[in-house]
């Protein structure tokens, strides 16, 4: 778990971490990145949070989900 700083949106804090581990090569490409549920565990955030961060990271084009198989690191 990370310790959350006051002046900026969480989703915006866990969407750096996630982005930090696929520029790491932690998630290489075409693999599964954590789903809403287990960054909920993780990071101890609300589901409409988790979502915030997919999407950023969708839009960025950093991943794109399957519909009924998750969400994966682009090439």
């Amino acid at each position: 778990m990370i310790t959350f700083v006051p002046d900026q949106p969480r989703w915006k804090q866990v969407a750096a971490v996630v982005r930090a581990r696929i520029a790491s090569g932690e998630y290489p490409p075409r693999t599964r990145v954590p789903s809403v549920l287990q960054l909920q565990a993780e990071f101890g955030i609300a589901a409409a949070t988790g979502q915030k961060v997919h999407r950023a990271l969708r839009e960025e084009g950093l991943i794109y989900t399957e519909p009924g198989l998750g969400s994966f690191v682009s090439e």
